[in-house]
């Protein structure tokens, strides 16, 4: 490769040899290349220089006196600022061992001596063009972030302002159908009744993407409480009745009350939200949901079953991402679960638990979330 390299940017060379033969041949040959090279003939000198001045690449001999190429390449690695410059190892150590101990302190490839320039050339290139193209891919990535922030801020600040209306709109259709006995007709009735169940929709919609953002910014606190899981579970299914519309549900206690030291109203969501799940993708007809709750050791689960067309493989992690959308085998319907499983997801795990689904296509699918018998301990610095 004898092309010179123009940029608007000189990529910054740093040379570690204690020949300073070697040190001079390399210098004048990448100079002419258009690189800015710099030399430093030990690790100990090497390591300051970087610190000073953080170089694109690295080129760096072994075997030198103090600090050999290994220790000095450890250190960088353990540098914050200086992890990811690219090493190459530059040595007259051939052996298969030397080499798998270079790329294990941290090294991106391996030159042998004597060596022929126009190999390093080609090997400096490459990795200054990788490096290139990852600080390209971290800055649309930080782009991207920005972007995300701004769609949550955004999303945020409507729902926030839905909320009220919505919550009016539900408190006037409660109050319209206790006073609707006797002065309009069933089918009336049943209208806001319709109504009344979308407004709570809508209502617990808006909680689940407002409390979402919260828990990822650590800012919803816990308080944890005493709670027993029979009985929420069994609050939940009423509070559910009128959307099972034919559908059974099947929840057995234990013989023994499963307690747990909980914030109750957040665990209580969980398990409405996983409850209201399969409620949506269980057939009306035949339609069965099954409930359970189980402990073992220091920690208790509690899992919700149902028989519909279930979820495949490749969806089971994608399904608790924020707005996933996925395509069930039913009559290519989709499993939209908006932010309700992420929800349950962030919550489950602020309270040191975790949750998965278990599903076989077209045999149903039971989603469960298992706690720690204990409080949950939150992270340093949030409450």
């Amino acid at each position: 490769m004898n092309e010179v390299i123009y940029s608007q940017t000189t990529p910054n060379v740093l040379m570690v040899d204690d020949t300073p033969a070697n040190l001079e041949l390399l210098t004048v040959m990448l100079r002419v290349r258009g690189y800015k090279v710099r030399a430093a003939v030990s690790g100990k000198l090497a390591l300051q220089a970087a610190r000073n001045n953080p170089p694109d690449l690295i080129l760096l001999d072994i075997n030198m006196p103090g600090m050999n190429g290994y220790e000095v390449c450890a250190e960088l690695k353990a540098d914050e600022r200086l992890k990811d410059i690219p090493v190459i190892f530059l040595s007259a150590l051939s052996e298969t061992m030397d080499k798998v101990k270079a790329f294990g302190a941290g090294g991106v490839d391996y030159i042998t001596k004597p060596f022929q320039f126009e190999e390093v050339e080609a090997r400096v290139e490459t990795q200054l063009e990788l490096r290139k193209q990852k600080r390209r891919l971290q800055e649309n990535y930080d782009k991207l972030r920005e972007l995300e922030k701004m769609r949550d801020a955004l999303v945020h600040m409507i729902i926030h302002d839905l909320r009220s209306p919505l919550t009016g709109i539900q408190g006037f259709l409660e109050l319209i159908g206790e006073n609707a006995k006797g002065s309009l007709s069933p089918e009336h009735i049943r209208y806001i009744a319709e109504a009344l169940k979308s407004a709570k929709q809508m209502i617990q919609i808006t909680s689940d993407v407002l409390d979402t953002s919260k828990m990822e910014a650590g800012k919803m606190k816990l308080e944890p409480v005493e709670c027993g899981l029979d009985g929420m579970i069994k609050e939940a299914v009423s509070g559910l009745t009128a959307l099972l519309e034919g559908r059974e549900v099947r929840f057995t206690p234990p013989e023994k009350p499963s307690t747990v030291l909980a914030d109750r109203d957040i665990i209580f969501r969980v398990i409405q939200n996983l409850l209201g799940n399969a409620i949506k993708f269980t057939p009306k007809d035949g339609g069965i949901i099954g409930l359970a709750v189980e402990s073992s050791g220091n920690r208790v689960s509690v899992s919700v079953q149902d028989n519909g067309p279930g979820i495949a493989p490749e969806y089971r992690q994608k399904i608790f991402e924020k707005f996933a959308q996925v395509e069930l085998p039913a009559g290519r319907q989709k499993y939209s679960t908006g932010l309700g499983l992420t929800f349950c997801k962030l919550a489950v795990e602020a309270h040191g638990g975790k949750i998965g689904v278990d599903s076989e296509e077209g045999k149903g699918s039971t989603f469960w979330f298992e706690l720690p018998l204990s409080a949950p301990r939150p992270p340093a610095g949030k409450p």
